[in-house]
């Protein structure tokens, strides 16, 4: 068995990006540090690391012998905290990043109970629609919306589906009448998010079983959902969002679902966090919460591809 203390300084190097910041977190001499990495290297019979003057890259085996080191790593941080997870109180900062509508539609209902709950606990929210690094910028949880939850070396909890429906303005349907098929939507005004690859597609399946995916080019493109919701309400055009975004629009008579009985694919609201610290009290009792919450507060019914929204 490979001595374990190897494979965390390893990891650690690896998270640091060079010896030089490792040893100093370590608190070891860098030569130490350098020697027992070779000395894992030699025992492997494989190199982990390529090294410059400036910079550390893995290598193919290097990158997935690291998941593992990862792994063990915190089963042994695991390990040693049960005892201390009983009788410690949660405390300290968390870290969590969330894109800008799940923060303002969702976090701001639920936070101010989990900051009741835990007075000891300090939250750092970042609002942000970009993908952040959780290790280069200290984050605790991130939380994403995504058609599948990608495999990384980070643990992924599942939170709530997030369906999202074609939504416009009942004043814009008087105008344009009422579509039957996605491409009766060909020549009609459409508002969208940024999408980095500039191709903007719907993909619909209809409840008998068809599925057609139609390009169309957006008259109004923005990262904030809040404006593509106001656009849609005040009759600018027809837009992807949502379910759970729109249900206060749809109740005012605001907004109308388009096309009911096609759906758009399914999202996954998860969470993503780093095992070697997903388990500090802190950060596991903010998980547990937003497990325990989150479904109430997207209105579970409401994020199903049901035709009634």
């Amino acid at each position: 068995m490979k001595d374990i203390t190897n494979l965390a300084w390893f990891a650690h190097v690896v998270e640091h990006g060079s010896f030089s910041a490792a040893a100093r977190t370590l608190r070891v001499p860098k030569s130490t540090l350098s020697r027992r990495i070779a000395d894992l290297e030699e025992e492997l019979g494989v190199r982990l690391l390529n090294r410059t003057t400036r910079k550390l890259y893995l290598t193919d085996v290097g990158r997935e012998f690291l998941v593992h080191c990862q792994t063990v790593v915190a089963a042994a941080e695991a390990a040693e905290q049960v005892t201390h997870f009983v009788q410690e109180k949660p405390r300290g900062k968390v870290r969590i990043s969330s894109p800008y509508a799940i923060s303002q539609s969702l976090l701001v209902s639920i936070m101010p109970g989990f900051l009741k709950r835990y007075p000891d606990v300090q939250i750092d929210l970042v609002m942000t629609n970009k993908p952040v690094n959780l290790i280069e910028e200290q984050v605790d949880i991130a939380l994403r919306v995504r058609p599948t939850i990608e495999d990384s070396s980070l643990i992924a909890r599942d939170l709530v589906p997030s369906a999202s429906a074609l939504f416009t303005s009942p004043e814009f349907l008087q105008t344009h009448g009422v579509p039957e098929h996605p491409l009766d939507l060909s020549d009609w005004p459409s508002l969208s998010m940024h999408y980095s690859s500039g191709r903007y597609q719907w993909s619909f399946t209809a409840q008998h079983g068809e599925s057609i995916t139609m390009n169309y080019q957006p008259r109004l493109i923005t990262d904030d959902l809040w404006v593509l919701r106001e656009a849609a309400a005040e009759h600018q055009g027809v837009v992807s969002l949502p379910v759970y975004l729109c249900r206060e629009y749809i109740d005012q008579g605001r907004l109308v679902r388009v096309l009911p009985s096609w759906r758009l694919p399914v999202g996954k609201l998860h969470m993503v966090y780093p095992y070697r610290r997903g388990l500090l009290p802190a950060v596991r009792v903010l998980i547990d919460y937003l497990v325990e919450c989150m479904p109430s507060a997207a209105g579970v019914a409401g994020l199903a591809t049901d035709s009634d929204a």
